[in-house]
This record gives structure tokens, C-alpha cells and sequence, in this order.
């Protein structure tokens, strides 16, 4: 698969690709493989649910190419994308897929220097690449036992031409240090590989201590967004940059950076006081002009990843999370977007989030932690003697930089191995506690100041996410309650009818909806069929779709047609003045006469497949949807019911998608039903609704009903 990522940015000149592969039976999308940007700067999107609004989930999802022609098109269709990387490039998503199965997606990214499209021979390499890796996916998941997932993103390096001659290197140092400005090396993590003695000497550092460390975080006085902004949009963009650091009384540095593939050359260059940065020299983005002070002295150093700053890269994964945290609906989101978020974008190797339940703790969610490890935090009373608890009694965050400062402080807290610095944030909502998160890290950690304010609001941001996310579960499990409630729990059998139905409820994060259906013995030789939409996805919703199932079942079981039905269920929504429009179509079976009769309320068009297996949309009528006037009336029409023949109601979730004809969807469906071997209504009922089970793929609530003449029994 490395091979495949490298042949595929080779042959399309993309400057950044990743690889993305849904896991089985988790819902998510794991990125598996990463080149030509650093972990750091895909961290938030280690892990991604399958159906977050991101390029390759919207990819994979409908099986599609997704393509972005820039910053404006991204930050228009994908605000969290240009939240967390401001700059300017383009960007493709492509599904892995084979004739039976999507396997994952590729992510490639370009600089804006490429056509506004992609062409004839990029779309077929894409399509070459992804199939060749479709075919390797395939032949990993056959063997037995299947190659396990990879639990980090795995880091593909760049081609680089063989080895060069030592004389080569050697008469190439001796220019680097004949230059007479600083010149320096970073890879596409940020940290430096290479610095000339001019370049140390103009920072005031030796290059024994720049090595291997990013500059942010060792020079105090780079220890700003400035920097590592332009680095990653450097880095992302494959654009040059500039900034200027203001350092009085020692003179101004002009950074130039020059990004490829492989890394970023940085050339720094003195200017004296009070002149500005030259412009005109790179090609696209201008000088950056920053301010800022250091004496001229040799600065103190910090220890890369040890009491490091809050950076660029931590602010926009902050502001990214928030976006996300705001779009969470259950408390699952939040949980799995905490989780699945923090760990990888923060730096903690640990993650306990935990809930406020009748006085006691109970972990909702967990990362890096053994089962039997959390175990024993569930169910603790607000009143324990310890740190999770304590922090909710005060609201004051707890940091322990050290093992030695947490047994202190709790000399009975359990150790899980490894762990060595902990923060206990409590979740505080209007005043109220909600919930504990414990991070907990692998090595001693200082957590300066701002390192802990980023962590409070972080805190603040879930606390919030969470207590909304327990109010919409309790209204989701009420209305979810409800709807069980009103509608069937099975069709009675009924003779001289087959009938098989299905509800899907919608899809992930969404509401209970108002779809329904029933089937009513109306008359000792008539059967009526109702199905129904709702407008809304609420609890009101659902009420309001048990009052017009049991109108239907009233008027039908007194001998009403089916237009009259409508009529008088129409009357009393108006009296019930629901402010709510309700589409529905009623079904009759006259198994006497062998007749059917059907009327609408401006509800999808039924489908009916006859015995020599043709079907087609039958052209209802469409009445008014009830609830919008008073004295409407409602055409019912008639045509035979003949031996073998299956009326399919379905509700709009069936057929309706984005981007999606909802003409072409129900003449598809027409289709699907003509062709189908299905031995009986229970099989066709699945093979019709198939397209749809995946929660991630539906927006609403889908509702089938299937009723069926019985062919004449063979002799």
C-alpha cells in the first residue's frame, strides 16, 4: 500500500497523500498511511467517524470524486477543514472500492499552481491506483488470519535520488558555510536537519542545541504562532514564505522559507533596525511582518515536547474541536470525538471522561487505558477522597506534573504503568458539574500556564458539548419511546394478503422522525394499508404521527374510501391546528372484488409489480398534504388487483439523497423491484432497503410496506 501512495503522488505530482480504511464493525475511518506532511498536522483527523462532514468520508460514503479547487471552495463545503489549515491548495478524495465492497479512501493534495481541474490522465491514474489497492485490501482481508490494522498512521517518505557523492556533500557544506546569511534545514515535521554556522550564530544558539528540535520551541524569542504558522503553511501550501522577528537592540532576521516534498530551506538573513523585509523576491506570499523582543544574549533553551508552549498547531486543533464539539448530537459523539480527538492532537497517551450520574462518577469513555484498569473509577462518589471527584467539588483544575507531586498529594491513587504527569479538568456547565476528564501522559510534563488555560477551555468546551448532548439523548430516548409505542410491533397475518414491512430509523446524530405505517382490517372482505411522514423529527413529531395513525384506523374500520380517509383525517388536524403538514397514502384491497383503490396526500407515489414481473410508479393523484387547509378533497383511483401482483409504500427516506433526482431514485427503485429474485416479501423487503441500512448514509427516517396477492397455487 506504501508503494501504491508513492507511485500515485509520483505520477500526479501531488504534494501531500493519505490513506485512509474503514474499520469493520467501528464505524470509522483510520488513517493508515501519511506523506508529505507531518503527524502533528494530521492529527486531527487520525480517526474519523464515517460520516463526519470530511472529503474522503462525503467520498466513500457515495462513491464519488470529491474535488476541491481552494481555500474559499474548502472553507464554503468544509468549515472544519478551513479552520484547522487557513491556506490555499486543492484537494481530491476518492474511494478504495471494488465491485463489492469500499475498502477506504485516498486523500492527495496539490499546491494552487495546479489546473483548476483535474484531467483525462489524472482522473484514470486515480482510478488505476485505487483499484490496484482495492485488490491488495482484498487479498489482506482473505488471508487467514487477516494483517491487523496499524494503530498509527504509518509515515511514507518522499522518492529521493540515490545517494550523492560524498566530494558532492562535502563541497556542498563548504558552500552552506561560505554563505553569508543563515541557512537552515527543517524536515516536514518542523525540526531542524541541518544549520549553517551563520544561522546559529544569528539566533544566538550553538547547533548542537537546534538540532533535532523545532526552532518555536527552543529559541524563546520564536516562541510565537508567527513562526509556526508559516511554517505550516509552507509545509501544506508548497509555497514560499516569509516573516520578520523584530529582536531590539539585536538586529531584525528576515526568515525566507522554501518548501518541497521532502522539507523546508530556510534562509535567515539580518536586517537593521527599523527597515522593513524586502518584497518581491518570493513568488507568492508576501513578508510577514511580526514584532516582538529578546535581549541580544544567547536565550535559554527549552526541551522539545517538555513544558513546550501552546503552539499554532494546538490553537487550531482547539478551534477545530470546538467546531466539531458543536455539531455532536448524543453523548456517544461527544465521547468518541473527545477521545478520538485528544489523544492524538493534545499528546496525551491516557484518557478517562467521566459523568455525573445520581451523585457518583461513571466513565462514559476511555482512551489508552486497560478495561479492568478503568474499572475501578466507575461508580465513585462525588464525595471520594480523590483527585476526579475533588476537582468537581471545587472546580479548579488539578495538574500534577510528576509521579512524585500526584502520591503527595493522593498517596492511594492508582498508577497505570507508564504514566509519570496527570490533569484532572473538571466539566463545569452553568454552574454545575457534569462530568471529570483525566489526561494522563508518558513523561513529566511542567504544564506552564498557557498549556493550562488551553486545557481549562478545552475542559469548558466539552462540559458544554456534554450536558448538551444528555439533554438530547433523554428527549431522543422519550421520542424514541413514543414512536415504538404508536407504531405496530407486527402486521397480523391476514388472509389472502402477504405483507413484510421495515422501519430504518435515521441515520447518525439525527432526531426520532414521524414516519409510520399501518395495516387495518377495515371490513370482513377489505383491507386498508396507511403509510405516513410526519414533518418534523421531535417528540411533537412522533405525538402527532400517533393521533393520524389512529384517525386512519378509525375512519377506515367505518367504511370510508380511501380519499374520504384523507379528508376527514385532514379535518382534524385542523382542529388539532398541529401547525405540522403530514404526507400519507391510503391503500385499499377489496379482496372480494379483487380491486385496489388508493388516494394520496401528497406522499411518494407507490410502486406495483405484477405477475409477469414488470413494475412501474403508479401516478396517483396527489391530493394536498394534510394539514395545510380546511374543506380539501382527495381523487381516489381504482385498477385491478390480480393474482401475484406486490404493492410496495415506502416513505421519502427511501429515495431521496443528495445531489439525487428523487424521479430517477424512484424509478430505480420501480426497477430493483421488477428484477428482484427475492423468494419472498421478507427477502425483497431487505434487497429494497439495502442501499439505506448504513446509518451514515441516511438522512431520515425510511419506512417500506409490502403487500402481496399470493399467485394462484400450481395445481
Amino acid at each position: 500500500m506504501a508503494a501504491v501512495l508513492t507511485g500515485l503522488m509520483r505520477d500526479t505530482e501531488a504534494s501531500v497523500g493519505l490513506v485512509y480504511l474503514l474499520i469493520p464493525g467501528d464505524r470509522m475511518l483510520r488513517l493508515v498511511l501519511l506523506s508529505g506532511m507531518s503527524r502533528e498536522i494530521a492529527a486531527p483527523w487520525v480517526r474519523i467517524p464515517a460520516d463526519a462532514p470530511i472529503p474522503v468520508a462525503d467520498a466513500i460514503r457515495e462513491r464519488r470524486l470529491v474535488w476541491l479547487s481552494g481555500l474559499q471552495e474548502i472553507a464554503h463545503h468544509y468549515p472544519r477543514i478551513g479552520i484547522v489549515l487557513p491556506y490555499d491548495f486543492m484537494l481530491a478524495a476518492v474511494p478504495i472500492t471494488d465491485d463489492t465492497t469500499v475498502w477506504g479512501g485516498v486523500v492527495l493534495l496539490w499546491p494552487v499552481s495546479h489546473a483548476p481541474e483535474l484531467d483525462a490522465r489524472e482522473h484514470e491514474t486515480l482510478d488505476a491506483h485505487c483499484r490496484l489497492a482495492a485488490r491488495l485490501l482484498r487479498r489482506a482481508a482473505d488471508q487467514d488470519p487477516p494483517p491487523p490494522h496499524p494503530t498509527e498512521p504509518f509515515v511514507v517518505h518522499p522518492e529521493r535520488p540515490s545517494d550523492a557523492d560524498p566530494a558532492l556533500a562535502a563541497a556542498a557544506l563548504d558552500l552552506a558555510e561560505r554563505l553569508p546569511v543563515g541557512c537552515c534545514a527543517l524536515d516536514l515535521d518542523g525540526r531542524i536537519t541541518f544549520i549553517n554556522t551563520a544561522a546559529a550564530q544569528l539566533v544566538n544558539a550553538g547547533a548542537a542545541a537546534l538540532l533535532g528540535k523545532r526552532p518555536w520551541e527552543t529559541l524563546l524569542w520564536l516562541n510565537d504562532p508567527a513562526f509556526e504558522d508559516r511554517y505550516r503553511a509552507a509545509a501544506v501550501t508548497r509555497r514560499p514564505t516569509s516573516f520578520t522577528v523584530v529582536r531590539r537592540p539585536a538586529p531584525s532576521l528576515l526568515f525566507e522559507l522554501y518548501p518541497d516534498a521532502t522539507g523546508i530551506s530556510v534562509l535567515i538573513i539580518p536586517k537593521a533596525d527599523g527597515t522593513l523585509p524586502h518584497d518581491g523576491t518570493l513568488p507568492h506570499d508576501g513578508p510577514v511582518p511580526y514584532r516582538g523582543s529578546a535581549p541580544a544574549a544567547s536565550a535559554p533553551t527549552l526541551p522539545s515536547r517538555l513544558g513546550e508552549p501552546v503552539g499554532t498547531a494546538a490553537v487550531y486543533q482547539l478551534m477545530h474541536l470546538a467546531a466539531s464539539l458543536a455539531e455532536a448530537a448524543g453523548v456517544r459523539d461527544v465521547v468518541d470525538l473527545v477521545a478520538d480527538q485528544i489523544v492524538p492532537a493534545f499528546g496525551p497517551e491516557g484518557l478517562i471522561l467521566m459523568s455525573v450520574d445520581e451523585g457518583r462518577l461513571r466513565v462514559i469513555g476511555h482512551r489508552g487505558y486497560s478495561d479492568e484498569f478503568v474499572d475501578r473509577f466507575d461508580g465513585k462518589p462525588l464525595t471520594a477522597p480523590v483527585a476526579d471527584a475533588q476537582v468537581l467539588s471545587t472546580g479548579v483544575p488539578v495538574f500534577f506534573p510528576t509521579y512524585e507531586d500526584l502520591r503527595r498529594a493522593h498517596p492511594h491513587a492508582p498508577r497505570y504503568e507508564g504514566r509519570n504527569a496527570w490533569a484532572f479538568l473538571p466539566l463545569i456547565a452553568s454552574g454545575r458539574p457534569v462530568g471529570s476528564l483525566v489526561l494522563s501522559y508518558a513523561r513529566p510534563r511542567p504544564f506552564p500556564s498557557a498549556e493550562r488555560a488551553l486545557l481549562t477551555s478545552l475542559a469548558g468546551l466539552i462540559a458544554q458539548a456534554l450536558d448538551r448532548a444528555r439533554l438530547y439523548d433523554a428527549n431522543r430516548s422519550l421520542a424514541r419511546s413514543l414512536q415504538n409505542v404508536l407504531l405496530p410491533h407486527s402486521l397480523t397475518p391476514l388472509p389472502g394478503l402477504d405483507v413484510a414491512a421495515r422501519y430504518l430509523p435515521a441515520g447518525h446524530g439525527m432526531d426520532i422522525g414521524g414516519d409510520f405505517y399501518d395495516l387495518v382490517r377495515a371490513t370482513p372482505t377489505s383491507v386498508v394499508a396507511v403509510i405516513g411522514d410526519v414533518q418534523g423529527h421531535n417528540t411533537t413529531a412522533a405525538a402527532l404521527m400517533g393521533q393520524v395513525r389512529t384517525a386512519v384506523h378509525a375512519h377506515a374500520t367505518a367504511g370510508a374510501s380511501p380519499g374520504d380517509i384523507l379528508a376527514r383525517t385532514n379535518r382534524l388536524l385542523d382542529d388539532l391546528d398541529a401547525d405540522r403538514f403530514t404526507s400519507c397514502l391510503i391503500a385499499e384491497f377489496d379482496l372480494a372484488q379483487h380491486r385496489l383503490r388508493l388516494a394520496s396526500a401528497g406522499h411518494p407515489p407507490p410502486l406495483l409489480r405484477r405477475a409477469d414481473g414488470s413494475a412501474e410508479v403508479l401516478e396517483v393523484p396527489p391530493g394536498l398534504l394534510l394539514g395545510i387547509a380546511t374543506d380539501v378533497t382527495y381523487d381516489t383511483m381504482e385498477l385491478p388487483w390480480e393474482p401475484g401482483s406486490v404493492l410496495a409504500l415506502y416513505t421519502d427516506g427511501l429515495v431521496e439523497a443528495p445531489g439525487l433526482d428523487i424521479g430517477t431514485a424512484m424509478a430505480d427503485l420501480a426497477e430493483r423491484l421488477g428484477v428482484s429474485g427475492a423468494p419472498d416479501l421478507e427477502r425483497l423487503a431487505d434487497e429494497l432497503t439495502l442501499h439505506v441500512r448504513d446509518a451514515a448514509h441516511r438522512t431520515d427516517d425510511v419506512a417500506l410496506l409490502l403487500v402481496q396477492r399470493p399467485p394462484p397455487s400450481p395445481r
